[in-house]
């Protein structure tokens, strides 16, 4: 009977409560009377009456609710609002818990509300102190209210401005690891797009912290992301990275939950490419990623070990004719071979196509970069919802063979080649399982940008870019299986070594290049046989064997196959794996972009032109001559391949004697270009391209956009912002139409001046800061891709 009369007091007591607590309780009743528990906290009652106030003000806060005490509001009173802090830091778990559902409630309700709560300081201290409570009832709510603070931008800015991802990552790394192995991938149905999401079984809290740490982590700016306490970042990268492998293989395995079909599985909002994004972000400045092989190691093995090979080749060959390098040793494993650590990796005693399947399982898409994009924030804007997807053919891999008389390429994904397929197609363990089947009918495997996926080749990669003066290499790997040719007859628009790691390979380069120094991103014409004829006459065939390197310009076609050689071990003879390095000349390191640069340097230095003439119009004449000048310089490029060759000057092995060799060569061209820009460069031709480029309302500028890296202040830019609008082209046609002679003798006095006082050495410091900007956005994308492949 006792008993039973406690029980009956106790339902008495909460449906006391929830009448209490839905009664409509106004903004001043609720503040004081919390005010007054809270200024007699020793009373027994004071709890009880916070607890019940909390309880009424949160109901306000949920849409629907029957208590209207804030419905017609957009903000919470203030005295509410200062009462916040104070309870945020109670001792009493239930106080602190609720309390922080009222911040996140009120977060959610509207913006005016998001911002109140976000910029009172002490209100987001308590919430980023409660996230690490050792309550989990409080840790919970705690992280719940950040990720409603975080749903607005000036949520997030606050949030980071009090270390709250410190606060979350802490925490997280505090979670026992058997919680952290319970994840899956949940496939949820949206209108009949399949959305990934990740979850974890039975624990919330580790949900929770997820989704708040990844939020917040993926509205970094570079600069916060630099900032970060290194060792925590690096500890919870880890973290990520295990999270990501388990990820990646039920993407590869298509082994996902459905939704509702696991009651146990706490689903969040973290999707598959939020948490690519993530560990992108956090490896964009890892320097412990990739470093880069000293330049001398790399020229070594690639060269050889006396310096006039090196000498040799620049002089001789480079961007001239192919060249062959004999491996002085009997094999790639030696210690001081930049290729040993991959080569030791494949580990190809097995069956060759045994080793196919590893090695693509592991591996994602590298999404491409545009080549002038310098802000790698911008480019994770654009592809954050694609980043970690599995490998794409055509993009990533390609399987393929030459087959028939007319040498035509066959894909053994054929639909996936097609030009009118625009779906891309994502290689699955089924597709993957694949490759090793084509491989074992004749099918070669390319891989493309290999540097993105192992340090090892990142480390070649950056300390042959190093050696060259220039921003990156590419790096690709083709696997040829016996008496089979991959690739057709083709030319490339940059410059390959092809190194022979394992096999041997037989190369047939044609001796004239078919296009002289072709541009990267120009359209390659496309090659058939008859174009060059079936004779060998023109041609030089080079038997590749390991260890050997073969030097093949641009511009000159060459095709490949695989030979049987006598004495190789059964399992090997006659298959291929090269990896091809890749001389890409981004258009600011030709030649034609130093000169550029010095034009830019010049006028800049050269206050005669803008500020001695008291005419306005010869002043303007002059400002809009140095922008036509350029334009000038950009057609004899067109026409003379000295303009497209790459510029050294950069080159690490530069040394700072200037009667080196190479700075010798380097200076000697410089001069021809500034005699070629001053014996061709003509007025009515640059004035020309201004004015088709006004017809067909396009930029003449376009290709020139690389330039305001070094805030260039020509005055057309000055004034429309740097956007070049077809109306100031219009305006600089009609001025120099209008006053053709006094505007062409502006043009020949500018041009005058900079071929007579324009100096070598003024133009190296500007160059290779333009240099260091794409390098460093190039070696961050190359730090974010590697971390995300799985090894």
């Amino acid at each position: 009977m006792e008993n039973r009369g406690r029980k009956k007091r106790k339902l008495q007591r909460t449906k006391s409560n929830r009448q209490w607590c839905s009664s409509s309780l106004d903004a001043n009743t609720i503040f004081a009377l919390m005010l007054a528990a809270i200024c007699n906290s020793n009373e027994p009652y004071s709890e009880s009456v916070i607890k019940r106030c909390l309880n009424s003000l949160h109901l306000s806060l949920i849409p629907n609710s029957q208590n209207a005490a804030f419905r017609l509001h957009q903000t919470l009173p203030t005295p509410i609002l200062s009462l916040l802090p104070i309870l945020l830091n109670s001792k009493c778990d239930e106080i602190v818990s609720r309390s922080t559902e009222i911040a996140g409630a009120a977060s959610i309700f509207s913006f005016e509300m998001n911002e109140q709560i976000a910029l009172d300081g002490e209100i987001v201290k308590g919430l980023i102190l409660a996230v690490g409570a050792s309550n989990k009832m409080v840790s919970v709510a705690a992280c719940n209210a950040v990720l409603d603070l975080s749903s607005t931008s000036i949520g997030r800015e606050r949030l980071l401005e009090f270390s709250a991802l410190e606060h979350l990552m802490f925490k997280y790394l505090q979670v026992p690891e058997s919680s952290k192995r319970l994840v899956s991938i949940c496939s949820l149905d949206k209108g009949g797009d399949i959305c990934l999401r990740i979850g974890v079984k039975e624990d919330d809290l580790l949900v929770l912290l997820l989704n708040a740490a990844i939020t917040l982590i993926n509205t970094y700016d570079i600069d916060q992301l630099e900032n970060m306490p290194r060792k925590l970042s690096e500890s919870f990268s880890v973290y990520l990275k295990e999270l990501w492998v388990k990820v990646h293989n039920q993407m590869l395995l298509r082994n996902t939950v459905k939704f509702g079909q696991d009651e146990h599985f706490n689903l969040s909002s973290i999707r598959t490419n939020n948490l690519a994004e993530s560990i992108f972000r956090l490896s964009i400045n890892a320097g412990h990623l990739t470093t880069p092989f000293p330049f001398e190691v790399v020229k070594k093995s690639i060269f050889g070990t006396r310096e006039s090979s090196f000498e040799n080749f620049i002089l001789n060959h480079w961007e001239v004719s192919p060249l062959l390098v004999r491996s002085l040793s009997k094999g790639l494993n030696e210690q001081d071979d930049v290729f040993s650590s991959f080569v030791q990796y494949l580990n190809l005693k097995k069956t060759v196509s045994s080793f196919v399947s590893p090695l693509l399982q592991g591996l994602v898409s590298c999404l491409p970069i545009d080549s002038d994009e310098l802000n790698i924030l911008n480019f994770l804007k654009t592809v954050r919802n694609e980043l970690g997807c599995l490998i794409i053919y055509g993009q990533d891999i390609r399987v393929l063979r030459t087959m028939g008389h007319l040498k035509e390429e066959v894909h053994f994904f054929q639909e996936s080649s097609e030009p009118c397929i625009k779906a891309p197609h994502f290689l699955y363990i089924d597709d993957i399982l694949k490759c090793e089947d084509a491989y074992n009918k004749g099918y070669t495997i390319a891989l493309r940008g290999m540097e993105f996926r192992f340090e090892s080749i990142a480390a070649i990669a950056d300390g042959l870019a190093s050696l060259f003066g220039q921003p990156s290499v590419g790096v690709n790997l083709y696997l040829t299986p016996p008496d089979s040719q991959g690739l057709a007859r083709h030319y490339d628009d940059h410059c390959v070594f092809v190194c022979q790691l394992f096999g041997t390979k037989q190369w047939t380069i044609v001796s004239q290049p078919i296009v002289s120094l072709p541009r990267l991103y120009e359209p390659l014409d496309s090659l058939h046989s008859s174009k060059i004829g079936n004779s060998m006459a023109g041609r030089t065939q080079f038997l590749l064997r390991e260890g050997d390197i073969l030097y093949i310009p641009r511009g000159f076609p060459h095709e490949a196959c695989t030979v049987a050689e006598s004495g190789g071990p059964d399992e090997t003879t006659g298959f291929s794996l090269h990896l091809t390095l890749a001389i890409e000349v981004e258009p600011p390191f030709e030649w034609e972009g130093f000169a550029h640069v010095a034009l830019h340097c010049w006028n800049q230095s050269s206050k005669s032109i803008h500020y001695t003439s008291v005419d306005p119009l010869s002043e303007i004449l002059s400002v809009m001559s140095v922008n036509l000048l350029h334009i000038a310089i950009r057609l004899i490029g067109d026409s003379d391949p000295t303009f497209r060759k790459a510029c050294l000057v950069a080159a690490i092995t530069l040394p700072s004697d200037s009667k080196c060799w190479l700075g010798l060569n380097q200076r000697t061209i410089f001069i021809y270009i500034i005699d070629k820009i001053c014996s061709e460069s003509g007025f009515l031709e640059a004035l020309r391209v201004v004015e088709v480029a006004i017809q067909k309302n396009e930029d003449p500028f376009q290709r020139l956009r690389w330039l305001q890296l070094l805030n260039w202040e020509a005055e057309m830019i000055e004034e429309h912002g740097g956007d070049f609008p077809s109306v100031g082209f219009e305006k600089l046609s009609s001025l120099f139409n209008q006053h053709r002679d006094k505007a062409e003798v502006a043009f020949m006095n500018v041009k005058s001046k900079f071929c007579c006082e324009v100096a070598f050495e003024d133009v190296i410091d500007s160059y290779g800061m333009v240099l260091e900007k794409y390098k460093k956005t190039r070696k961050q994308y190359m730090n974010g891709m590697l971390s995300l492949h799985c090894k």
